[in-house]
């Protein structure tokens, strides 16, 4: 469906064209979108950051999603962490690991600057494509409180289930593609690299360096 993640962020640029010149704040869920948010934001005449969030882990099975925890240790859990064996002294300590990641990469990500903050802005939320939609929920959520102007949620590819999931928590919600047979976010592209730490540390001081 996509070629890679560039292709994808100018195809949802292209969708989300309305808001261009309108000063958006464009946050990235990382790591992986945090290039897109690069390219949207350069298209839409924004500006770019992240939102750091994390997903909690089920027990035995690294990449199912139980939940996620977002920088103030708000935490999300889904209905189905108990039936693959998340129990509260689990879940607990998983969220506390996940924070310390958060701690860790806050402080290799911007060391310089604070957040850029949301209120009163138009803020996109993006990521490069949605499983069980976790990590989003809880960055919405987060978001929300913190009094945007309006706030928007934009991916590329997610299953029609977790769409429905995210749909009160945004007040738009941008998807390019919504098939029933998804299995993973990966599937849907041909080229779908790891993005490492030092990639989004250089990303995000091109966006520092661009407005000085």
């Amino acid at each position: 469906m996509f070629y890679d993640r560039e292709e994808a962020a100018l195809k949802l640029a292209e969708k989300l064209k309305d808001y261009r010149d309108k000063n958006p704040l464009i946050l990235a869920i990382p790591r992986g979108s945090v290039f897109m948010a690069k390219i949207i934001a350069e298209k839409l005449g924004g500006d770019y950051d992240v939102v750091l969030v994390r997903k909690l882990r089920a027990p035995l099975y690294g990449e199912l999603a139980i939940g996620s925890v977002d920088e103030s240790g708000w935490t999300y859990v889904a209905d189905h962490a108990e039936s693959v064996g998340a129990d509260s002294e689990y879940i607990e300590a998983e969220r506390q690991t996940q924070l310390d990641t958060i701690y860790k990469r806050r402080a290799l990500y911007t060391p310089a600057h604070p957040p850029i903050s949301p209120a009163g802005r138009i803020v996109i939320v993006i990521d490069d494509g949605l499983a069980t939609g976790s990590t989003m929920i809880c960055a919405l959520h987060g978001l929300r409180n913190k009094n945007p102007a309006k706030l928007v949620c934009a991916v590329p590819v997610a299953p029609p289930d977790t769409l429905k999931k995210i749909a009160g928590l945004a007040d738009e919600v941008v998807c390019l593609a919504a098939p029933d047979n998804f299995q993973a976010v990966g599937q849907f592209y041909q080229y779908f690299p790891q993005v490492d730490d030092d990639e989004v540390i250089e990303i995000l001081q091109s966006s520092k360096a661009r407005k000085k």
